[in-house]
């Protein structure tokens, strides 16, 4: 049963990772990063409906993925259970992000539907309580809550706020997924990375330590960075398979995006200095 017939929109941003280096391992087996995080406004909509019954219902989920393992779906029950909130939610997605493209799809889903629920189901969550919840989804869910660019240590959990460069990015896909485990798993993924300082960052000097493996397991990554690399700097996001390059302009990025090869699927998108959904979480 609905409290309403009206269904609300709220996005779903991607990020790209600037660089992402492996600076250690903990005792448990996590690996130690450090990267810069950066919101564009290439997103996912979510379209949600709040309930009476405390039912949460996902209205098309992704084929092949069982509704109750999506993972907007463990984020509203999840938030059910650690809040009492006998409200549910009905959950529709446009979905737009590519699965497997290292650009936090499935994580800014789970951090868009905890956000706007805090706010549906009138909880006031602070956002250190939110970060908390979403971590137990995934490491990435935390820093879209987190809701700004971000230089992001630890296992993912830790946050610091950088300015990053405003303009657009051409980020193109190259058809295949990118196995996170497989690229963990590597015997040749560089594990030990110096740490570099927040404040001190030359993005000219570091990288993505993933990608050398991502390119050597998959030639199409390579192939689609090494083409977009023809116009500016490229470089892969996360664990694949997304490539992205920075362009001051968006008649540059439109450029480039407008000659991209056809196997590729191409996206333009402007930097956010801001999660638009950011004031959806409590301070604290």
């Amino acid at each position: 049963m609905t409290v309403s017939d009206t269904w609300q929109a709220y996005p779903a941003p991607a990020k790209l990772n600037l660089f992402l280096h492996i600076v250690g391992r903990r005792a448990d087996g996590y690996h130690l990063l450090q990267s810069v995080f950066q919101l564009i406004d290439l997103a996912d909509t979510l379209h949600l409906r709040v309930r009476s019954d405390g039912v949460v219902a996902h209205h098309n989920p992704i084929p092949g993925v069982p509704a109750d393992d999506d993972l907007t779906v463990r984020a509203a029950r999840l938030l059910q259970r650690e809040t009492g909130c006998t409200l549910g939610v009905d959950i529709r997605i446009d979905k737009r992000l590519p699965m497997g493209g290292g650009i936090g799809g499935g994580s800014s889903d789970a951090a868009t539907v905890l956000l706007a629920l805090n706010r549906l189901w009138g909880l006031n969550l602070a956002r250190s309580r939110l970060m908390q919840l979403g971590l137990q989804l995934g490491a990435d869910v935390p820093f879209f809550i987190f809701g700004k660019n971000a230089f992001v240590e630890g296992v993912g959990e830790l946050m610091t706020p950088v300015e990053t460069p405003r303009g657009w990015y051409v980020v193109l896909h190259p058809g295949v997924h990118v196995p996170t485990p497989a690229i963990f798993k590597s015997a040749a993924l560089r594990r030990d990375c110096v740490p570099v300082a927040s404040d001190a960052i030359d993005y000219g000097r570091v990288e993505n330590v993933m990608e050398s493996v991502a390119c050597s397991l998959f030639p199409e990554v390579a192939a689609a960075r090494d083409w977009l690399g023809l116009y500016a700097p490229a470089r892969m996001t996360g664990s694949g398979a997304c490539v992205f390059a920075f362009f001051a302009s968006q008649t540059e990025s439109a450029y480039v995006l407008s000659r991209s090869p056809d196997e590729l699927t191409g996206f333009q998108a402007r930097t956010l200095d801001q999660h638009p959904l950011y004031e959806y979480a409590g301070e604290g």
